[in-house]
């Protein structure tokens, strides 16, 4: 885990440099008066991303109270690591160890639901009710916000590559931006699409990180880095992204914005 996050704490700086999350959050503090925002972390993890925007976008100058901030995630663990990771504005809230698709939505809602790159292991055939329980978490005047792969991005297409090159039973294909757009629209959400670029890098020398950089990419710890370079078609595929100079992983991000 430690040396996937050498590599994608960087995705989580690139979505802070990406819009004005000040503007965001101060805007619907504004809505909501004086009480505290209700935000909903959708599959935490460990919490980088509310660190990345106190880090990179200047959340904590911003003029809104302390954010309630839920955390969701399937893993006891994972909960536990965001919640020990949170920084201020955020506050931590309640847990829900479960799934976005089995969540039951409280009633109440929340002004904020956002997942970040969070949502590549949905299956296919409950991709619609997990999305139909997301667009439910979002209250009155409040919004969805998902960064995610697109089919050209990185995670996308190193998996795609991982599954014709390794027989993993019951597996299936991350599921891309461009699918999650689509189903949010057929169950009547508004989604607004940014489109974020970058390269992730790491140095010639960083083998181990970019092994568990890989490794965690496919959720599969057993495969080793040589492994992936001799067994096509990941060989392939990470031969363009190696050079004299180190590694290079293109990635195409969609930001969406959701409303209801």
């Amino acid at each position: 885990m430690d040396a996937f996050y050498h590599l994608a704490t960087d995705d989580y700086r690139h979505l802070a440099l990406s819009r004005d999350w000040v503007r965001l959050f101060e805007n619907a503090q504004a809505l909501v008066g004086e009480r505290s925002l209700r935000l909903l972390d959708v599959a935490c993890g460990s919490g980088k991303f509310p660190n990345a925007l106190v880090d990179h976008a200047g959340l904590g100058s911003a003029e809104i109270a302390p954010i309630d901030t839920d955390l969701l995630d399937p893993s006891a663990f994972s909960i536990s690591e965001a919640r020990a990771a949170l920084p201020p504005p955020f506050r931590a809230a309640a847990e829900y160890e479960t799934t976005l698709q089995d969540f039951d939505v409280p009633p109440t809602g929340f002004d904020i639901v956002w997942a970040t790159h969070a949502l590549y292991a949905i299956p296919q055939t409950e991709l619609a009710s997990a999305m139909a329980n997301f667009l439910a978490a979002i209250g009155p005047d409040g919004q969805g916000i998902i960064a995610h792969s697109a089919q050209a991005g990185h995670y996308i297409t190193f998996h795609e590559s991982y599954l014709d090159a390794v027989n993993v039973p019951g597996v299936q294909p991350y599921v891309s931006a461009e699918i999650i757009a689509e189903t949010l629209r057929d169950a009547g959400a508004n989604v607004a699409v940014q489109v974020v670029t970058y390269d992730s890098v790491a140095d010639a020398s960083a083998t181990q990180a970019v092994e568990g950089y890989l490794q965690r990419c496919v959720f599969d710890d057993t495969i080793s880095l040589s492994d992936m370079r001799e067994t096509e078609p990941m060989a392939a595929y990470l031969s363009k992204c190696r050079n004299a100079n180190g590694w290079t992983f293109g990635q195409c991000v969609w930001l969406m914005t959701v409303t209801r």
